[in-house]
């Protein structure tokens, strides 16, 4: 798998393709990431690239300077994770000949997540800053997300049964399941049996998404279709391995 990009979903619009058709899109917000980490068999067990997305920084901190900015809303890992902070571990570390991993030298980022790379080749470098030109020559993309959480819900609503007769007989269950019980054998409910619980808030990839246009001037990426999740919500972006 080829290394993606994380970004952020704007919403939806309608724009005209090269035909002069009509198509609903929605806009995703596609870089710039950093490149964090870089994995490797012989040391992680996998080979993967990590990289970041969104500055974990206050609003107040926006427009400041570098060295101006209040960092204390990253932990000390978070921040030793993209910086080289000394400490005494550290220190006893490289005494014993320990290997010390390169540091991207940014800002602790919000979104973190890894595309594996297993015995294909990446080209990215710790620190590099991959934008939406990254997926420019891409004719499809897999987008994933959360999708949106709606609490404890119902069968008809979560499963889209028609609930139960409203005529006599059928007093006060209306939107129950009905019986969940099996026979003697094998005298269980088995798993998997379609309930109410939770509904949503689950990670969701939708795939073959038709890239319809790339601004690479204002990191925005135009898929056709929609994408999980709320407005704002965080997304990965990957070239899709689905063929035609």
């Amino acid at each position: 798998m080829a290394v993606g990009l994380l970004g952020r979903k704007v919403g939806m619009t309608q724009v005209y393709d090269e035909s002069g058709k009509l198509v609903p899109v929605t806009v995703i917000e596609a870089g710039p990431c950093t490149v964090l980490q870089l994995k490797s068999s012989e040391r992680d067990g996998y080979e993967a690239v990590q990289v970041g997305y969104a500055d974990k920084l206050s609003e107040k901190d926006l427009d400041r300077p570098s060295e101006q900015r209040n960092r204390n809303r990253a932990s000390r890992a978070e921040r030793g994770h993209v910086v080289a902070l000394s400490s005494k571990r550290q220190k006893a570390r490289q005494e014993a000949g320990g290997e010390v991993l390169p540091k991207a030298d940014c800002e602790p980022k919000r979104f973190i997540r890894e595309f594996r790379t297993d015995g294909e080749g990446h080209g990215c470098e710790v620190g590099q800053e991959l934008t939406v030109e990254l997926l420019a020559d891409a004719s499809h993309v897999d987008v994933i997300a959360t999708s949106k959480g709606r609490g404890t819900a119902g069968v008809m609503k979560r499963h889209n049964f028609n609930g139960q007769r409203a005529t006599h007989g059928v007093k006060r269950v209306h939107r129950h399941c009905g019986s969940i019980g099996m026979s003697a054998d094998p005298s269980r409910v088995l798993k998997g049996t379609r309930m109410s619980g939770r509904y949503g808030n689950s990670r969701v990839t939708v795939r073959h998404l038709k890239v319809v246009r790339v601004d690479p001037e204002n990191n925005m990426l135009l898929v056709h279709g929609g994408v999980p999740g709320p407005i704002g919500g965080f997304v990965q972006i990957r070239r899709t391995n689905k063929v035609d």
